[in-house]
């Protein structure tokens, strides 16, 4: 799920790609250095893109052994109590918290960002986005319940459940990357209740799977797995060890793709 648009890979079991579509959506610019989309245009693409390469390929729904979800990074989701977005995305490219993360780093100094966080705070980042809305709009943030990043806010509506994994969490500013869990000393920083935030997996644990009303729209079968996957910019840095499965990951702020992932393996 990039920032132009949602690819979707159909793979086969040895690695080949079998299948791939891409639907794109827009981007708004309502103000100088903002960036902004609408969460639900990625779920739409998500759709149409995994409709799109099951039709090509002639595979069924009941064939897709598994889901991986990839996307772009540090984008912040609000969602209210009842799971509705309460406004547009705020980017990854945005720079309007600027003036938050100068004023945060000052007052508790980069050198205790970078030790709790691995990164210095960036205007990138998510949770620079949290205080600029907790400051610039109050009332969207009283309503807020889930914080969520964009793949994680098409996870969402993939499975009806509120998961991350440690890559993308990496890139939000709250995440304790040594102890790889949401950092409390962060969030109390920030003013964010801990259970605005999803459960963090590592990217190959399976999170959740396709619930029944996914399935009606995407043609998957209900039930199906879907695993952590990764931030996009994770992914563009990864490597496997085929015996072992591990995966690993590291965090390079400039790289910039996306795409979902499907894998199916062959009856």
């Amino acid at each position: 799920m990039g920032t132009t648009g949602a690819k979707a890979l159909l793979v086969g079991e040895t690695g080949v790609v079998v299948a791939e579509a891409l639907t794109e959506y827009p981007m708004f610019t309502p103000k100088p250095l903002w960036a902004e989309q609408n969460p639900e245009d990625w779920w739409r693409g998500t759709v149409q893109s995994i409709r799109k390469v099951l039709e090509q390929s002639g595979t069924k729904g009941e064939q897709v052994a598994c889901l991986g979800l990839t996307g772009q990074m540090h984008g912040l989701v609000l969602l209210d109590a009842g799971g509705d977005v309460l406004r547009p995305c705020i980017m990854w490219n945005d720079q309007r918290p600027a003036s938050q993360c100068a004023e945060i780093t000052k007052e508790i100094g980069a050198q205790r960002i970078l030790e709790l966080t691995g990164n210095p705070l960036f205007p990138n980042f998510t949770a620079p986005k949290i205080a600029w809305v907790r400051q610039n709009e109050p009332e969207i943030f009283k309503k807020i319940a889930k914080v969520l990043l964009p793949k994680d806010y098409v996870r969402y509506r993939l499975t009806g459940a509120f998961f991350s994994e440690v890559s993308d969490a990496s890139g939000t500013s709250l995440f304790d990357i040594g102890n790889r869990q949401w950092s409390d000393e962060m969030l109390k920083i920030f003013h964010i209740p801990r259970q605005w935030l999803p459960q963090v997996s590592e990217s190959v644990e399976a999170t959740a799977t396709v619930s029944a009303q996914a399935a009606i729209e995407t043609g998957l079968l209900q039930g199906t797995p879907v695993v952590g996957g990764a931030g996009d910019q994770a992914s563009t840095s990864r490597w496997y060890r085929h015996r072992s499965r591990r995966y690993e990951f590291c965090h390079h702020r400039y790289i910039r793709s996306g795409f979902c992932c499907l894998q199916e393996i062959s009856p």
